[in-house]
């Protein structure tokens, strides 16, 4: 017998409970514990719900917190990629689309598909709620990284070229948010040696 809507939605939400574990290389504000991914989209969602007045075009607010609260679902079968490890990232979208197969296909078919929707869309970063929830993503660990004098940076030897690289297209979600992060966050580490200036 066919597992009824209610189940499958109920077995989707505490498989989604993993994304608790899933821990990133980013540091917490204490400097000491790592962020896990749910965390990481929590604090994405209230930034979203704060600083959404300074997206480039007005965004439906909805959409954008539903893409960020899916968009890294996936790690849970695929793993977090460090923003950095351009070895990992050789493979990550096949490991993330295998992901989003698997899980989203726990839900209803019509949920399955406005979820794996919304989180190609976010993929893709081409709509206006897209590039904000991208600026969102790149914003949120630039402010943690700062916050513990840029630890994780000087740890992992990231370079002001590694970080403008990901960072390409932040602009396209908030010039107001990237020049903010830059001027903030970005540009004292590099001052300090935290982030290496090639």
């Amino acid at each position: 017998m066919e597992k009824q809507r209610i189940d499958r939605q109920f077995e989707f939400l505490l498989e989604a409970d993993k994304e608790k574990f899933i821990e990133r290389k980013t540091l917490k504000s204490d400097g000491k514990t790592f962020e896990n991914d749910a965390e990481h989209a929590w604090h994405m969602v209230l930034m979203c719900l704060l600083l959404g007045e300074y997206s480039n075009e007005d965004i439906d607010m909805l959409k954008t917190i539903s893409m960020i609260v899916i968009h890294d679902i996936v790690e849970i079968d695929a793993g977090d990629t460090y923003a950095y490890d351009s070895e990992a990232k050789k493979s990550q979208r096949e490991r993330e689309l295998k992901a989003a197969k698997r899980i989203f296909g726990l839900l209803p078919d019509d949920q399955c598909k406005k979820f794996k929707a919304l989180w190609e869309e976010f993929e893709e970063g081409k709509t206006k709620e897209a590039k904000f929830a991208h600026a969102m993503d790149n914003i949120q660990p630039a402010m943690l990284n700062n916050s513990t004098d840029g630890k994780m940076w000087a740890k992992n030897k990231v370079s002001l070229k590694q970080i403008l690289e990901r960072n390409k297209n932040t602009s396209d979600g908030s010039v107001t948010l990237w020049d903010y992060a830059y001027n903030n966050f970005i540009l004292p580490n590099v001052e300090k040696g935290r982030i290496e200036n090639d």
